[in-house]
């Protein structure tokens, strides 16, 4: 089966890119803009940065210790894709590997001097995971030979010692082979790699072994700490390892870690990392707006370990979450012209960003950069977008859920289904069926849709609750399934325990988070303080069609509110007695955009939490 991630067992049983197709919608269109365009986008830079020809032996060496793995990346997104240009690539990669399997253009000739930073079984990791890629829609051929041979030269080198990487993703990769081939040594590699970690396995650093996920075994952690996607990869793995162990407490403990995380340590979008210096979680309810570093790759972890769970547990949290970082995290990650690209995503940008001439050689800013000198989320999102198909439904005992709702074809078992919606942009989803077949057909209804309908076939709409709204066959081709979700404008207040957004409100929409956007400074958001409780209330697109996002001729996406121009204090010190007065502002019109679109018409500076007069 197609499919990136394919437990053994599970309460729901993932469907491939062989059983789901995305057609013409949000994501689809994305899926085929990342192929046509991302993808070339990539490539192109990788060669012109040296980082491809670093395996064809060119010296000096360029790019970061890391850089392989992006090559790595874009081979995984190539394969799920069925890109015609992986073939070459891939023999490009292979040329450089060494008799034994060992494959890395950095450390060659001094191998494993670096476990901290060196990053080569992180290197392997991806190498591996698109070797499962090719596996799964291909067969075998060049790459598979190269990512099981890398795979075994770790297993021989690495079974027996105490040693593991300073940044995770081998072990996901290594359950994925052993999934995939069903060569043991390869689970119980991964299942070392695991616990081996935090007793410690590493040296110590000035961020602390927590940055590493180093302090503490992987049971005995309460909450997800230290560098983002490292903590996100791993747990992937810690997933992927106990279900294919039964090991029960070790998801058990995953699970505690993502709800402490979830409650305390994640910002609205769903991005996660409040700190620039470590690319880190902060402690718990330091989540800064301004300050948020949320970097895209963290996102896109958060989603691979939603999925995980959601597998595991068939607990609809986990869709939920996927779904919020997916539209406001995944989404935003990419300019809608698929060639450049966020690197760490705040919500609150106070400065218009000049466009950098070339690579970028800073994450921070609030501008899309073609390159970054680390370019690990734009290959990361090719991979992502790549496989996204397989991310929409899983089968369960009863048929088919569906999970996230965009245009696409379904096929399981007696079930064909067409899934035709507007969402984001619209509530209404309709499932037709296209063959005559049995099977229960559950599509998920968020937390946020309170009064949703669904209606199957002839019969009435009745009201369903969030959780999964089930409609039971037997089917006939052409009965139709709707699902109806109230998409009012909606205003959202932070936990009071969350210092940095006490005294602000945000707005969502369906699964939209909305931020204000000023280019030249008009409005000027530092002045800015919204009236409330005035109900944010849908408006026209503008003519332009940059900030509608929604299809031809369809509905509203930006949203107006009643807000005033607070009187800032004078320059000489921004500190006084009494608090800044609001009164004396005009009302004016406040047009929201979804965050997700921000940024594409050039240097702006940009807000979502937006101060709340009293």
């Amino acid at each position: 089966m197609a499919n990136p991630v394919l437990p053994s067992s599970g309460v729901l049983s993932p469907l491939g890119l062989d059983s789901v197709r995305l057609t013409a919608g949000f994501w689809g269109d994305r899926a085929a803009l990342n192929r046509d365009v991302t993808m070339v986008h990539c490539q192109e830079w990788m060669e012109r940065e040296g980082w491809i020809g670093n395996f064809r032996g060119q010296r000096p060496r360029r790019g970061r210790e890391f850089s392989d793995s992006e090559i790595y990346k874009l081979l995984e997104g190539m394969a799920w894709a069925d890109h015609p240009a992986l073939p070459e690539l891939a023999e490009t990669v292979g040329r450089a590997q060494e008799g034994d399997g060992y494959l890395n253009t950095r450390w060659s000739g001094n191998r494993y001097t670096d476990f901290e930073w060196g990053h080569e079984l992180y290197c392997y990791g991806h190498l591996i995971q698109a070797g499962v890629a090719r596996l799964r829609t291909h067969g075998e051929d060049r790459l598979t030979e190269i990512a099981v041979r890398a795979a075994d030269h770790v297993c021989r080198r690495f079974m027996d010692t105490a040693e593991t990487c300073g940044h995770p993703v081998v072990e996901m990769a290594l359950v994925e082979l052993y999934r995939a081939t069903g060569a043991e040594r390869y689970l119980e590699m991964a299942r070392r790699f695991v616990e081996r970690r935090g007793r410690p396995a590493l040296g110590d650093i000035p961020f602390g072994r927590a940055y590493f996920q180093d302090d503490l075994p992987v049971r005995q952690a309460q909450v997800f700490r230290g560098h983002v996607v490292r903590a996100l990869y791993l747990a992937s793995g810690v997933v992927d390892v106990a279900v294919e162990t039964g090991d029960e407490e070790l998801l058990k403990a995953v699970e505690a870690q993502w709800e402490r995380t979830l409650a305390r340590r994640t910002h609205l979008t769903g991005g996660m990392g409040s700190r620039h210096a470590d690319e880190s979680y902060g402690e718990d309810f330091e989540l800064p707006p301004d300050r948020a570093y949320n970097e895209t790759c963290a996102s896109i972890a958060s989603i691979m370990l939603a999925h995980r769970l959601l597998l595991a547990t068939g607990d609809v949290r986990y869709a939920d979450v996927a779904e919020r970082t997916m539209y406001n995290m995944l989404a935003t990650g990419a300019a809608l012209d698929g060639r450049s690209f966020f690197y760490c995503n705040p919500l609150h940008v106070r400065v218009a960003a000049e466009p950098p001439q070339g690579v970028n050689h800073a994450a921070e800013g609030g501008l899309r950069s073609q390159w970054f000198d680390v370019s690990c989320c734009p290959n990361n999102i090719a991979r992502t977008l790549a496989s996204l198909g397989a991310y929409v439904a899983a089968a369960d005992s009863g048929g088919v859920r569906i999970h996230h709702h965009t245009p696409a074809e379904i096929r399981h078992g007696e079930l064909a289904l067409r899934v035709e919606t507007g969402y984001p942009w619209s509530g209404g989803v309709t499932v037709r069926v296209l063959e005559d077949g049995a099977g229960a057909v559950s599509l998920r209804v968020p937390f946020w849709a309170g009064g949703a309908t669904l209606t199957a076939g002839s019969g009435p709409a009745r009201p369903v609750a969030p959780g999964y709204a089930v409609a039971e066959g037997p089917w006939r081709a052409g009965d139709e399934i709707r699902l109806e979700l109230p998409m009012e404008p909606r205003w959202t207040y932070p936990d009071r325990r969350v210092d940095a957004l006490r005294g602000c409100a945000a707005v969502e929409r369906g699964p939209l988070v909305y931020c204000a956007e000023s280019v030249g400074d008009e409005p000027p958001l530092a002045h800015l303080t919204v009236r409330a409780p005035a109900p944010p209330v849908e408006v026209a697109p503008s003519e332009d069609g940059v900030d509608s996002g929604g299809p031809a001729g369809g509905g509203a996406v930006e949203l107006e509110v009643a807000a005033v121009l607070a009187e800032p204090r004078g320059d000489g010190w921004p500190y006084g007695p009494e608090p800044d007065k609001v009164s004396g502002g005009a009302d004016t019109a406040l047009r929201l955009v979804p965050y997700h679109r921000w940024g594409n018409r050039g240097p702006a500076t940009m807000r979502v939490w937006l101060p709340v007069a009293e």
